[in-house]
């Protein structure tokens, strides 16, 4: 595991109060530099951990469960930072399905992996190619559909400023990839 410099970070937001003209010493900013540390230690948590972390960390199944029907964990609500301009992705919605192959995993671990995948400076489409991986590693099959929908500050409040535009994204393997009523049937699910 690595850990977040947040010492660093205070002086670089330091830097950046300065470089914007303004006083970091007066009142309403004198704390700000530490404030912003503390957030990122958390928003970016997710930075701290490789995908194989994750999967350990996560790695709680029930086996021997003799199903081939597909599960679905639905809405699932993140949000992530834009690698490009460290701006936020927002009301971003993560829906998985997967076949298991002999064991399940706890609903609530799907939903923590999503979370902690999106603490990472990220692409939309890198987050369901991550959560994927991850689920892969625990639960020892390829058959995982990923769909991530949300908005992307970088496009709604700054440059192009189209608010409301969604992007969405999917990640699609194994038996997802190849049988389209499967993948139709994940669709009219979610």
């Amino acid at each position: 595991m690595k850990t977040i410099d947040t010492v660093v970070i205070e002086r670089s937001v330091r830097n950046i109060l300065e470089a914007l003209r303004d006083n970091p010493c007066r009142e309403g900013l004198r704390e700000t530099p530490m404030r912003v540390a503390k957030m990122f230690a958390e928003v970016f948590e997710g930075m701290q951990y490789t995908n194989e972390e994750i999967a350990d960390m996560f790695n709680k199944c029930f086996e021997d469960v003799e199903t081939g029907d597909l599960v679905v964990v639905e809405h699932i609500p993140i949000f992530s930072y834009c690698e490009h301009h460290l701006a936020l992705m927002y009301n971003m919605d993560v829906s998985v399905g997967y076949i298991p192959k002999g064991k399940v995993i706890g609903l609530s671990k799907v939903a923590r992996i999503a979370d902690l995948v999106s603490k990472r400076l990220q692409l939309q489409e890198r987050i369901g190619m991550d959560i994927m991986e991850v689920l892969k590693m625990i639960l020892g099959t390829e058959d995982i559909i990923i769909v991530i929908k949300g908005e992307h500050s970088c496009m709604t409040a700054r440059g192009v400023k189209k608010p409301g535009t969604i992007t969405k994204t999917s990640a699609i393997s194994g038996a997802f990839k190849t049988d389209a009523a499967l993948r139709q049937e994940f669709y009219s699910l979610i």
